[in-house]
């Protein structure tokens, strides 16, 4: 658990080495591939128990429906996320002999990381290489992505168990300080160095609005009025940006049955186009979706969220489900919303091609990257009420800053009641509104760097890296065995 401090918002990332090398040294003493994969789920759960503790938030909001299921949601969570590191302490006891089996067990730990990252669907939230995000060390992302950051961090953390499988050799031990302060420095002068990002003095400005609606008053008759009033306030006030950004589902209206809301919406923008959260009806379907609102109140281009929040936004089996009383938290129907085509780039008039997020999609690095044209920026909306104020919206807006770093894009992230931000290609913050506040901020939209290696790359490179490692290790012991003779 004291390993997970090093998340966002408590950014200890000392406590994370320093607990992972504890980890490390436990896995390699165990006396079998079993006892090795127990410890590592339970170091598992310590993690994942302390960084994803507001998941019972969604099921509170609602709790004579849902509230039930709030315990099981973290158990199974954490004791299911808690089985890829088992699997990486099982996997690093079987494959290396006891000198290497520290260093294996760096190399399993990342790659089990890599396999939650994709696995029915995908979990990459609070990886081990996020305890970098704001230190400067995160920028290797640009290069490696998340799972670079997470095998540096698993190498450093694995020094010191060296030490003890080496018959107390203090090298292994000097070589983890030495690595450990060799990433803080190179981060802290990576910031130091690395010019600003300044936006052109005619960049695009764009106005993020935040209407700070809370989750259980959100939809309530008379309440949802008034949010969505507020926003058309924020849009009309002050000058006429270039594009305005209103969060997930922002509109108290299906986008096919609008009344008056769009000519509203386009009166307050005062012919600036309004990007939006939607949700949409297509008979006998509902979608999760973005739309863009230009002058006159037309509709100038559509994205339909595609990767759903498994039981939030759609249930497995949710038609039977459905008949039995059980519904997703953000669902509609037993089925919930449906999925859209996939990865999509639209156009924002004024401003450029632009890549749509809704929420969840943030967090996949592998499927953010599947565009078939460069786009100018990142539009993340999101509704974070559901979670409360406290872990969660601070480690969902620390992913932000990193897709932005991996992709050498700025991202304009409008959060229902935050965090919202504007973030520049290297992850840093400008047009801050914090958690918790209505407002909007305008901010001068920062220019696009070239493309990184993991933009072109992915993931690719160190999956062949972790790969070639594994191999190695597994050959290591059959080799000294073949010598011996």
């Amino acid at each position: 658990m004291t390993a997970a401090l090093g998340l966002a918002p408590f950014g200890l990332w000392p406590l994370t080495v320093l607990a992972l090398a504890l980890a490390f040294g436990v896995w390699s003493a165990a006396g079998s591939g079993r006892a090795a994969a127990r410890s590592g789920w339970w170091f598992g759960l310590g993690w994942f128990g302390l960084g994803l503790c507001w998941i019972v938030q969604p099921f509170l909001v609602d709790p004579s429906r849902h509230g039930w299921m709030a315990p099981f949601g973290l158990v199974f969570m954490a004791g299911g996320m808690a089985l890829f590191w088992a699997l990486a302490g099982w996997l690093g006891h079987r494959v290396a002999a006891p000198a290497a089996r520290p260093l294996a067990l760096a190399v399993t730990l990342t790659g089990a990381e890599y396999l939650r990252s994709v696995v029915l669907t995908g979990f990459p939230w609070n990886l081990v290489g996020h305890v970098w995000i704001g230190t400067g060390v995160d920028q290797v992302a640009a290069v490696t992505g998340a799972h670079g950051l997470t095998l540096l961090t698993c190498a450093a953390a694995a020094l010191p168990a060296l030490a003890a499988a080496q018959r107390g050799s203090a090298v292994p031990a000097a070589l983890a300080m030495a690595l450990t302060g060799l990433f803080w420095a190179a981060g802290a002068a990576l910031t130091r160095n690395l010019p600003p990002i300044d936006a052109d003095p005619g960049a695009p400005v764009v106005r993020l609005v935040q209407p700070n609606a809370p989750q259980d008053e959100k939809w309530q008759p008379g309440r949802a009025q008034d949010f969505f009033r507020r926003q058309l306030a924020f849009s009309a006030a002050g000058p006429v940006p270039d594009l305005i950004v209103w969060p997930e589902t922002a509109v108290p209206v299906f986008l096919e049955y609008p009344g008056t809301v769009l000519e509203e919406m386009a009166e307050a923008a005062r012919g600036a186009p309004v990007a939006f959260g939607v949700q949409r009806y297509r008979e006998p379907r509902f979608y999760n979706s973005i739309a863009v609102l230009t002058r006159g109140g037309l509709v100038a281009a559509i994205y339909d969220k595609f990767h759903l929040v498994p039981f939030g936004e759609y249930m497995p089996f949710g038609d039977l489900l459905g008949r039995l009383g059980i519904h997703g938290l953000a669902a509609t129907e037993g089925g919930g919303f449906s999925a859209g085509p996939g990865v999509q780039v639209i156009d924002l008039p004024g401003i450029g091609p632009a890549l749509p997020m809704i929420c969840y999609e943030g967090i996949f690095p592998h499927l953010i990257g599947r565009y078939d044209r460069r786009p100018r920026l990142m539009l993340l909306v999101t509704n974070d009420a559901w979670f409360g104020e406290a872990l969660m919206p601070y480690q969902h807006l620390a992913q932000a800053r990193l897709r932005a770093i991996e992709q050498g894009l700025p991202m304009v992230r409008v959060a229902n009641t935050g965090i919202s931000a504007m973030i520049d290609p290297r992850g840093h913050l400008s047009g801050t509104i914090p958690l918790g506040e209505a407002g909007w901020q305008d901010a001068a939209l920062p220019p696009a760097l070239p493309p990184t290696l993991y933009a072109g790359w992915g993931d690719w490179p160190m999956i062949g890296l972790l790969a070639a490692l594994l191999a190695g290790f597994a050959a290591y012991p059959r080799s000294r065995t073949r010598g011996s003779h």
